[in-house]
């Protein structure tokens, strides 16, 4: 059965994407179709299943590579810099993917719905993880993508189709990373909220022992539960983001180095090439010039 399921996937994505891109024929499920491996691109994840009908993607967060394929699913909980590419993908069988970001409050309501609690703790939960599809998820999934031919249909069932989606990933093995959504309390909140003041304040200095008392919690066991959460220092959060926003900035907006260093809080140019080369691989000029001459990086999940 599982293997008529995926076949049954691959032609529906197929059909609804038949050139290279995105498209989003239902609302809030992106399709994804792409005929070639790619280089390593970098950005930020979104709450959000993943699950792939033909090809793999690889991601890295910190120091570990996740891959998905059509027999694992992908979850990310939190937004983090990553950086991923597609592995494999060719014109005779592409890349074929579903995207279904995951709403917090409808994790919360299929929570309270299904009887389960949110976990007050199990700080050492990974933001991201990969696990294997199995029978009855796939099966949902596809029975959403059958909506695509009844627009009629799917504005009743889509919403129903997702929340059993979303009950099986509680039932399954990231039930405890999903349920990081909707947290009420403990150090997987705090962590969360600190994620939050990263992103939005990641131009400003960090001061380590000042955020940490914000939260109520030692340096130390910050440390410990941001990197379990997030595999990285907090220092390293931010310097991905800061990079990363300076290159959009450079590549979009038409920065020069200098600039875009500036405006994401480097105060030293040297400084922000040397990191810059570090995460890129080239200097800023050099790394821009290469990009403008490629197709867009492809998107992290």
């Amino acid at each position: 059965m599982i293997e008529t399921l995926r076949t049954e996937m691959i032609e529906r994505i197929s059909l609804a994407v038949p050139n290279d891109g995105v498209r989003e024929e239902l609302p809030g499920v992106r399709l994804r179709r792409v005929s070639a491996p790619s280089e390593i691109g970098h950005g930020v994840t979104v709450p959000a299943f993943c699950v792939t009908a033909q090809g793999s993607k690889e991601i890295w967060l910190g120091g570990s590579c996740y891959r998905y394929d059509p027999a694992n699913y992908l979850i990310a909980t939190a937004a983090l810099p990553v950086s991923s590419r597609i592995a494999e993908a060719s014109m005779d069988r592409p890349f074929l993917n579903l995207v279904l970001p995951l709403d917090p409050a409808l994790v919360s309501s299929v929570m309270v719905e299904a009887g389960y609690p949110a976990s007050r703790d199990n700080a050492s939960t990974k933001a991201i993880d990969v696990s294997t599809l199995e029978v009855d998820l796939l099966d949902a999934v596809v029975r959403l993508l059958r909506l695509l031919d009844r627009p009629e249909d799917a504005r009743v069932l889509a919403p129903l189709i997702t929340r059993e989606i979303v009950y099986r990933l509680l039932v399954g093995e990231q039930g405890d990373r999903l349920r990081f959504l909707v947290t009420l309390g403990g150090q997987r909140n705090r962590i969360a909220t600190a994620l939050d003041r990263l992103r939005r304040d990641f131009d400003r200095p960090l001061r380590i022992e000042e955020l940490a008392s914000e939260l109520g919690m030692s340096v130390s066991a910050f440390h410990h539960h941001f990197k379990q959460v997030t595999a990285m220092s907090p220092l390293q959060f931010q310097k991905q983001l800061r990079l990363q926003e300076a290159r959009r900035l450079m590549l979009g907006e038409d920065f020069d180095a200098t600039t875009a260093g500036l405006r994401v809080g480097y105060d030293d140019a040297s400084h922000f090439s040397r990191e810059y080369k570090r995460l890129f691989g080239e200097p800023p000029l050099r790394d821009v010039s290469r990009l403008r001459g490629l197709p867009l990086e492809p998107a992290p999940l």
